[in-house]
Parts: C-alpha cells; structure tokens; sequence
C-alpha cells in the first residue's frame, strides 16, 4: 500500500478499498467480524459491560486481519487509514447484507 496516497471524498477511499478485499473468503470474515462486533457492542450498551465494548473491536479486527494476512495477504488499511477503513468495513458490510457485493 502507498504511503502518499490521500483520499478526498469517501468514494475514492472505498475504491481503493474494494481493490484491497478482492477475495471472496476475507469478505465473509470481514462481514462475520463487523456482525460479531456490532453484536457485542448493542449488547454492550444495552447490558452496560465495558469489557464487551472491548471484545467488539478485538473480535472485529481479528477476523478482518485473519482475511488480511492470509487470504489477501495484504496490510489492511487500518495501520493507514483507521476511520476511513472503519466506515468501509460497515459499507461493505451493508453492501453484502443488500446483496450488493458477493458474499
């Protein structure tokens, strides 16, 4: 991944990321990551337990990174870009609920 690359409008970043998750098996662990973490994080609300808010981002990073480093044996794009990467792991996961991306 460039390290001199800068994204003006969210559009272009998700570009670049779909070209950083092209195999079909890190997307379902990206998608299974991002249920699982936003799973645990409304429970972590709703149950008032922090430590579930905890085991939301460490669950959803570890699936995601799993894809990453074995599948797309890439760098994910958190390192980089950590809050746009955020949105397109819950646009992605959107996309595959809509049926928008291949699951």
């Amino acid at each position: 991944m460039s390290t001199d690359r800068t994204f003006r409008k969210f559009g272009d970043f998700y570009a670049f990321y779909l070209t950083e998750h092209t195999h079909r098996t890190s997307r379902r662990l990206h998608f299974v990551g991002t249920s699982l973490a936003l799973a645990l994080l409304i429970t972590s609300l709703l149950a008032r337990t922090w430590w579930l808010a905890v085991a939301a981002v460490i669950s959803g990073y570890a699936f995601a990174w799993v894809g990453h480093f074995f599948f797309e044996r890439n760098r994910p794009a958190t390192f980089q870009y950590p809050l746009l990467s955020l949105r397109g792991d819950l646009r992605l996961w959107w996309d595959i609920l809509r049926g928008r991306n291949r699951f």
